[in-house]
């Protein structure tokens, strides 16, 4: 079974205003889920709309990312008050947990993102993480949300920072599903590779000018969130697993179990993975093209004010057996770095990290 994409998409000016006669015949007393302070006044005025239309609304706020403590209060205010439905308001980590609890409680799910940092409104997928930041694991869900709503008005609130991060996530999709997936004889994985390759083409083109321009009359800003957002989201629905992850989000996910100073984005931690995925590639798979795709993915990083090694990231990986941790979270029995074509080790990861990191390599 594959869960492609949302029931129902809303994307434009007016997306919140035109999905809300689809959402009053899909729910009667819904839970607002949010998190932070900065996207009150949003959830605020939903809050509004939604009492507008007759809605017995209730809101609720997670107090750290998506894990399971709270899942498990939110849940428990959900069956207390017998809300029929949850709609996810803000970032990924918000939009993960609406759709966990929605799954896990078979009430719908409708995902507002607040900002294109992912595509976590629109996909079946949901991840898991401590409170502390650290990645535990990924959980695919039933089905994708029932609505999305993608309005550009909303979007528009946040830093350009999370726009930034969301490029670095969405191009990791050609580079991780491209080595992982070619050799697959599957019509519709070669179909998701392909929209993978002109989301990354579109990012290389309108990425930068989507994010140092403004938003009115801006036709690549309007480009570059709908792929962040949403054709992101639909290569992982079409090719399945292999799709979504291989060494760029493994190497994610090991960093987030070192706590860092200062918090940084998801895309801006796997955007670091993707250039040491790309390293990897030539040091093992004699990828010749390797060195050239990190030269123009750095330029554009550069641009973009992401960070390109983990020592940006805060963590000094010859610290704390830092690069030790690293290197066996990557490795793990379960880890998605298992997904490319030839044999990565502990050995492999710190090696290329150690050289990476002391600008060994030159880019």
């Amino acid at each position: 079974m594959q869960s492609i994409s949302p029931e129902t998409l809303f994307r434009g000016n007016y997306a919140w205003e035109e999905s809300l006669p689809y959402i009053i015949k899909l729910t009667k007393t819904p839970l607002i889920l949010g998190r932070g302070i900065h996207t009150k006044n949003l959830r605020n005025k939903i809050f509004t709309d939604l009492k507008n239309q007759n809605l017995n609304a209730n809101s609720a706020n997670l107090q750290f990312d998506c894990c399971y403590e709270d899942i498990s209060r939110v849940k428990k205010i959900i069956l207390k008050n017998n809300h029929d439905s949850v709609i996810a308001v803000g970032g990924g980590k918000v939009l993960d947990c609406g759709k966990y609890i929605a799954d896990h409680l078979d009430i719908p799910c409708i995902t507002v993102p607040l900002s294109a940092s992912t595509c976590a409104g629109w996909t079946a997928l949901s991840n898991i993480y401590t409170k502390e930041g650290k990645f535990i694991e990924d959980f695919a869900l039933r089905s994708c949300p029932k609505i999305l709503v993608y309005d550009y008005k909303f979007i528009q609130t946040a830093p350009s920072r999370t726009l930034a991060s969301g490029i670095a996530d969405a191009l990791a999709k050609w580079y991780e599903s491209s080595i992982t997936s070619s050799t697959i004889d599957d019509g519709l994985v070669q179909q998701a590779i392909q929209i993978s390759r002109v989301l990354r083409d579109q990012l290389l083109i309108d990425g930068e000018k989507a994010f140092k321009s403004q938003f009115e009359n801006n036709p690549s800003w309007q480009n570059t969130v709908e792929a962040c957002g949403l054709t992101a989201g639909l290569v992982g629905g079409l090719g399945g697993e292999k799709c979504r992850t291989a060494a760029a989000h493994a190497i994610h996910n090991a960093i987030t179990q070192i706590i860092a100073p200062n918090k940084f984005l998801h895309g801006e931690i796997v955007g670091v993975g993707l250039l040491l995925q790309l390293r990897l590639e030539e040091m093992k798979n004699n990828n010749k093209l390797a060195d050239q795709s990190i030269k123009q993915l750095f330029v554009l990083m550069k641009e973009l004010n992401l960070p390109t090694t983990i020592g940006q990231l805060g963590i000094n990986v010859f610290d704390n057996n830092n690069l030790e941790k690293i290197a066996d979270f990557t490795c793990r029995d379960k880890s998605e770095i298992h997904f490319l074509p030839f044999e990565i080790n502990k050995e492999d990861i710190i090696e290329v990290i150690s050289n990476f990191e002391q600008q060994k390599i030159k880019i």
